[in-house]
């Protein structure tokens, strides 16, 4: 996935409000973006931290710019946009890329599933079952080389992992996957401190058949691109 337009560098001074963060770009003007992430942005959202925007000249979009990257240091990036990892997986879904989903020739985006959700990807493949699919943004890390999910409480991640369950026990397959926007980690594991309840939901969701996933990123001034899969342990 690339970028509309060219990125540009600033630093953060402070976000608000969850969707909106002032920053100085590297020219001294002081801008307002758009922040597409409604979580915690544990450790992501400091001043002074070192980001990237992205442009736009659309009439339609009360602001100019919308936060992309964050600098990690040591070469290391992080995504915030959490619309980003559905974009990444639908091109590695498109382009045959992600193991086990391989086979299947037709996709639908946002269709309507169980009693008051859309999942984000529904597949179709001659001779398979369909496969729905949900897809998680984790870029909380709280220990060196280790991604976790969720960075706050999600009564909306536990209904998806109980219609997923559903999904299955009608025949169908269910995937849960996370896809990882940082470049820093290289393990993965559910945040059963901050969400109980999600921890839980999980454990049951794969003892009723729901599969699950874990990929990282390349991440750089140019886009977002799948990279290599993740062990996906059980909570403890």
């Amino acid at each position: 996935m690339r970028f509309a337009t060219p990125l540009v560098p600033g630093t953060l001074l402070r976000r608000y409000k969850r969707f909106l963060a002032d920053v100085r770009l590297d020219d001294g003007r002081e801008v307002t973006a758009h922040c597409a992430n409604p979580g915690a942005m544990t450790g992501l959202a400091e001043p002074g931290l070192r980001v990237w925007l992205e442009p736009n000249d659309d009439p339609k979009r009360k602001l100019r710019f919308g936060w992309r990257l964050a600098e990690l240091g040591n070469g290391h990036w992080a995504g915030i946009d959490t619309m980003v990892p559905n974009r990444v997986v639908a091109e590695a879904l498109r382009a045959g890329a992600i193991p086990g989903l391989e086979g299947y020739g037709a996709m639908r985006a946002e269709v309507k599933y169980g009693e008051k959700s859309r999942v984000d990807f529904l597949l179709h493949g001659e001779g398979l079952p369909d496969a729905y699919v949900e897809v998680k943004n984790a870029h909380l890390s709280r220990s060196p080389g280790l991604a976790e999910f969720p960075d706050a409480r999600t009564a909306r991640g536990l209904r998806h992992l109980q219609e997923l369950s559903h999904m299955v026990q009608a025949g169908h397959r269910a995937v849960m996957l996370y896809l990882v926007q940082r470049t820093d980690c290289d393990r993965f594991a559910l945040a059963g401190d901050i969400d109980p309840a999600y921890a839980q939901g999980f454990v049951a969701a794969r003892e009723a058949g729901v599969e699950a996933l874990c990929f990282d990123c390349e991440i750089d001034t140019t886009g977002v691109r799948l990279r290599r899969p993740l062990p996906m342990p059980m909570p403890e």
